[in-house]
């Protein structure tokens, strides 16, 4: 009896240090230099006063590459350099049923992301206030190559 017990308060241990290591994987920690992210409809009408463009990173909550580009891409200071001074960033979650306004009609963040041809995640959409997409980007980027395509989309759109 007694070693069943004992048996039993182990495994009880093992699941519960497993399910705390899994969870704090999944749950996002702050991450310092990280962008202000705002509201699709926000930026819209903030780019539509200040003449900046949007950067939506359209991601998917389990991607390990979204996550990747949240702790190592967009708090870098070339990157932030560029986002502060010509940018709005929005987050988007092309999996998710919460609705955006996106120039007068209402749709989810799904039907979002398919409107902009999202195929893969990390996806990158540089648009104007109008709404016109400037240009698009799929998958991982560096900080180079990232901030190279930030800084061509401004360029692109002057």
């Amino acid at each position: 009896m007694k070693r069943k017990v004992v048996i039993g308060t182990l495994i009880a241990i093992f699941i519960a240090v497993f399910g705390y290591f899994s969870f704090s994987q999944i749950f996002p920690e702050d991450i310092e230099n990280a962008p202000e992210w705002m509201a699709l409809e926000e930026a819209l009408e903030l780019a539509a006063q200040d003449e900046r463009l949007l950067m939506i990173d359209i991601y998917e909550v389990g991607c390990q590459f979204c996550r990747k580009m949240d702790r190592e891409t967009y708090p870098a200071p070339s990157v932030r350099a560029v986002l502060d001074r010509s940018y709005h960033p929005v987050k988007v979650n092309g999996h998710s049923d919460n609705t955006v306004n996106f120039l007068g009609e209402e749709m989810t963040e799904r039907q979002f992301g398919s409107l902009m041809g999202v195929t893969a995640y990390p996806f990158v959409v540089v648009m104007d206030s109008d709404g016109n997409v400037i240009d698009r980007r799929r998958g991982y980027q560096d900080v180079v190559g990232f901030t190279r395509f930030l800084n061509n989309a401004v360029q692109e759109s002057s």
